[in-house]
């Protein structure tokens, strides 16, 4: 299997570097083919603008999908942006490593999804969820934050972790059409011991060593909504009166 690994930490011997470290260890051990981005240490410019495009269809307006559309067809997509677009496209398996900031991801990841997922190639038109640009990948998010798993579900003093990732996890990954693996989340990692640091990285090593095994996480499928992307199940319902 060939696996693009996204790390987005400005530290090289943070926690989530480590996490990095080991994906690429055991994943490389197992016989799969890795590629590393380092956004901060390839020093990922995050900012989406017209510079994006080496040949605007419209150099008076600029409106980015359509930019981006035209990009592709014409080829004429900044070199960052195609250097990782062809990486993506060699992977069968993405894998994002972070660690998580404000209930979100870090802008350098935020920024990177922003200018490679390119509409024309990983979505567009009804292009989306299981008939997205990106259907039979998987995509896999690893990361670390500092609070404990009990602050975190519907009684949790944070809520759910699942609502904080559904801008990534449904909203970027499933919309371009990933088959998105169940989450590797490492809690607490600032407070915690050497020797639990450790226990992580192993349960990690565990999890990316049967990858078959990890749960898929259910999106919508476009089968279940009619043309105008109304839930197919309202056709059975009596009319309103």
């Amino acid at each position: 299997m060939n696996i693009l690994v996204v790390h987005a930490h400005y530290e090289p011997r943070s926690f989530s570097a480590a996490l990095k470290d080991a994906a690429v260890e055991a994943l490389s051990a197992a016989g799969h083919r890795v590629q590393v981005s380092d956004l901060y240490a390839m020093g990922w410019n995050p900012v989406a603008s017209a510079a994006d495009f080496g040949q605007r269809k419209n150099p008076d307006y600029c409106v980015y999908a359509l930019e981006q559309r035209h990009g592709v067809e014409t080829g004429t997509l900044a070199a960052d942006v195609l250097a990782e677009i062809r990486k993506i496209q060699w992977c069968d398996l993405l894998i994002l490593n972070f660690p998580l900031f404000w209930f979100s991801t870090p802008a350098i990841l935020k920024g990177w999804m922003d200018r490679v997922f390119v509409s024309g190639l990983f979505y567009g038109g009804k292009r989306f969820y299981d008939r997205g640009g990106m259907r039979g990948k998987k995509a896999l998010v690893s990361l670390t934050l500092g609070g404990q798993p009990h602050m975190f579900g519907p009684q949790g003093i944070h809520g759910e972790l699942e609502a904080m990732l559904r801008p990534l996890l449904r909203g970027s990954l499933a919309y371009a059409g990933f088959e998105v693996l169940r989450p590797f989340v490492a809690y607490h990692v600032p407070y915690i011991s050497d020797e639990a640091r450790g226990e992580i990285l192993s349960a990690y090593r565990r999890y990316l060593g049967d990858l078959p095994a990890i749960p898929t996480l259910e999106f919508p499928s476009m089968d279940d909504f009619d043309e105008k992307l109304h839930p197919r199940k309202a056709d059975a319902l009596p009319p309103v009166t």
